[in-house]
């Protein structure tokens, strides 16, 4: 995989342990964007890049949005253990490199894993004092105009992925907490985000975060 940059210039705060922050929800609800607005807050936050072996879609950038690979990388990597979670969705593989986990805490950053609701359950094993938080759609119809709108899955596929979403929303208090992504507000779900992220570290009797 290449190497990828560095997340923020600000430091950690002093004495306060790193947190992991495991953000989930279903798909096309809007996980990407509003991580796209959490890079530019400029916190001392460190941002996992998933592998996956689905094809690039039009503006995202290899090492950036994911690292895409191809299905015998992939395989290798699983088999040389390299990912700290790996699942296959939609019939694409999508691994979470124990590399891209390690890195953040070592320079003693938050470190914010966005996945799957099958892959949150897993990590939450891992690491159960993590923060997990659910993202949801302000409603069904919302969801299924932004998965149209992506114009990269066939209606088979977008149904579903509808289905799954809602088969997914039923998991959602098994989280931390939930955050509403409404159409056209998504300012506000990052500064929900934001707050949440910033209560936790502040939290009195937090322990340190160790991957079991």
């Amino acid at each position: 995989m290449p190497e990828t940059r560095s997340d923020t210039t600000s430091d950690a705060t002093p004495g306060v342990p790193p947190l992991l922050v495991v953000l989930s929800g279903p798909s096309g609800v809007g996980k990407d964007a509003a991580l796209t607005e959490l890079r530019k807050l400029d916190r001392p936050w460190h941002f996992v890049i998933t592998a996956t072996t689905r094809p690039i879609r039009p503006g995202e950038t290899d090492g950036v949005d994911y690292f895409f690979l191809d299905e015998s990388t992939f395989i290798r990597m699983k088999s040389e253990g390299q990912f700290l979670e790996h699942a296959e969705v939609y019939g694409r593989r999508y691994g979470v490199p124990r590399s891209q986990v390690t890195t953040g805490f070592e320079a003693g950053k938050d470190v914010i894993l966005k996945i799957d609701v099958q892959g949150a359950s897993t990590v939450k094993k891992m690491a159960p004092n993590a923060l997990f938080i659910f993202m949801v759609p302000g409603t069904v119809d919302e969801l299924r105009d932004r998965l149209s709108q992506r114009m990269t899955e066939s209606t088979p596929e977008m149904e579903l992925r509808l289905k799954m979403a809602t088969e997914e929303m039923e998991q959602a208090s098994q989280f931390n907490c939930q955050v509403v992504n409404r159409e056209d507000d998504l300012k506000q779900a990052v500064a929900d985000i934001d707050a949440t992220i910033a209560a936790e570290k502040m939290r009195p009797g937090r322990a340190p975060l160790h991957l079991l």
